[in-house]
């Protein structure tokens, strides 16, 4: 049985992940890296890594919009593309992993543009902190009787 400080040592508390599908544009893209701090402390208006609530299998990033009874009530910041807890209650504290820190935008070929002109808007967008605060899912969590469960 591994003692307290190999068990703590076999667990990354810092992890990259790929962001898939459109559900946090503008905040994050198709093809985004996301560095993840696993067990951080999550605040209102913080970009998380969860397990979606009803396939714990599946691993997915919104924002943490308020704490309330039973979980974390989280948004999509687009909420045309994806669903949130508008659709699946609030997230139990134990779904939710960890708080995205930043993110790295992968550089894409661009045509019809000069390749210095393209190598430097790239490297000054390409890395960026992910804030926490409001994005347009703010204005989203304002009612209390969204369909939580």
């Amino acid at each position: 049985m591994p003692d307290a400080a190999e068990e703590g040592a076999a667990r990354a508390v810092f992890g990259l992940a790929e962001v898939e599908g459109p559900s946090m544009v503008p905040t994050l893209y198709h093809g985004d890296q996301v560095l993840v701090r696993y067990g951080a402390r999550v605040r209102p208006g913080q970009v998380v890594v969860l397990r979606h609530p009803l396939q714990q299998n599946l691993l997915i990033v919104k924002r943490a919009v308020e704490r309330r009874r039973g979980g974390w009530w989280v948004l999509a910041d687009n909420p045309t593309a994806g669903a949130d807890s508008t659709v699946y209650g609030t997230v139990p504290e134990e779904f939710v992993l960890g708080r995205v820190l930043a993110r790295y935008r992968p550089r894409r070929r661009e045509t019809g543009q000069r390749p210095w002109a393209g190598a430097l808007s790239w490297a000054f967008s390409a890395v960026r902190p992910v804030l926490a605060g409001g994005g347009p899912s703010a204005a989203r969590s304002a009612s209390r009787r969204l369909r939580a469960r």
